[in-house]
């Protein structure tokens, strides 16, 4: 039974946007761990917040039956993944992160934002929409 279990999956589970959000998320929430202390409820809650938020919205976008309310949550990860790209670039000015970190974040939220751009798409019926 517990195999049997193990075996299924959440539909969100099988699209690689969501895997790599999970693993982002589990990324930025190492990255924070050298964070000083008086950052705690400034970038270093953020971050975290940000990216559980990412892979929370496109979970919820993917349980989603109407294209519209897809759409919406998939928008939704989108903001957050630019809201980390300038949190990043903060983090980075602070001397928080290295350079060669600064890049790898940026590169994965620039991955995801173009998956997340494809599946808003895929949900409005392939609309072009310039937001995202």
């Amino acid at each position: 039974m517990l195999k049997e279990m193990a075996d299924e999956r959440f539909g969100f589970e099988r699209l690689e946007v969501w895997q790599r959000a999970v693993r982002f998320a589990s990324l930025v929430y190492e990255m924070t761990k050298v964070f000083p202390r008086d950052e705690l409820f400034g970038l270093t809650t953020q971050l975290r917040r940000a990216s559980v938020s990412v892979a929370a919205n496109i979970a919820e976008g993917a349980s989603r039956t109407s294209r519209k309310d897809q759409a919406r949550f998939f928008e939704i990860a989108y903001g957050s993944l630019n809201e980390m790209a300038t949190m990043f670039h903060i983090a980075s000015l602070q001397a928080l992160i290295t350079e060669d970190m600064l890049t790898r974040a940026r590169n994965d939220i620039l991955k995801m934002c173009m998956m997340l751009s494809g599946l808003k798409r895929a949900a409005l019926g392939g609309e072009r929409n310039d937001s995202t």
